[in-house]
């Protein structure tokens, strides 16, 4: 099967689209390997991940500050472990949804992929063995831009040298969502591989 959109790009986000919710194990062996009480580690998680994510701290400075608020001073084996375990968590692809993106691919539709994620992310999505499908990849901590700012669409959109109209964006989170269609993308809150499917063949 394929699927075809003559003339338009699907831009895609990757965690929590392409990429399954970090499991409750996933989670659970990071609180381990922190060796800290879990609210401490979530919270402390998730204060700086914009930043992280935007690219203003660098990794390791992420890492370590976040032992530093659990009040831990994290040698590198251990900041390097952490990072290891986030990685795998926002990594790991659902394959219903790498089936639909190549089913694109097969139909000739134009890919890209535009996610908030730290720059260290970027090779892994590139270099993927579903990386050679997209035609390009924007990453929010390399482009110093953070989703929904309209910005990064409009960055998006000019790389590909289309206009704002002839992009479909698809993200897990509707703000994202509303941000994109802020300048006219078409836009798809991602809920499961069934409605997205339907989505794209609505639009074929």
């Amino acid at each position: 099967m394929s699927i075809t959109l003559p003339g338009r790009a699907v831009v895609f986000d990757f965690g929590e689209v392409i990429s399954f919710t970090p499991s409750e194990a996933d989670r659970r062996a990071m609180v381990e390997a922190a060796g800290v009480p879990a609210s401490d580690f979530w919270a402390a998680y998730h204060a700086d991940r914009d930043r992280l994510d935007q690219g203003l701290i660098s990794t390791t400075a992420y890492w370590q500050g976040i032992g530093r608020a659990c009040g831990r001073e994290w040698d590198l084996p251990t900041a390097q472990r952490l990072w290891t375990l986030d990685i795998r968590g926002w990594t790991t692809a659902d394959p219903e949804v790498v089936a639909i993106v190549q089913e694109l691919a097969d139909g000739g539709t134009r890919l890209a992929l535009l996610s908030n994620a730290a720059a260290d992310y970027g090779g892994l999505f590139r270099f993927s063995p579903l990386g050679a499908l997209f035609e390009r990849v924007f990453v929010s901590g390399e482009l110093l831009l953070l989703k929904p700012d309209p910005a990064i669409y409009r960055h998006a959109a000019e790389a590909l040298r289309l206009p704002p109209e002839d992009l479909v964006f698809i993200d897990n989170r509707e703000v994202n969502v509303r941000g994109a269609e802020s300048i006219g993308i078409t836009g798809h809150t991602y809920r499961s591989p069934a409605e997205l499917r339907a989505f794209l063949l609505r639009l074929a």
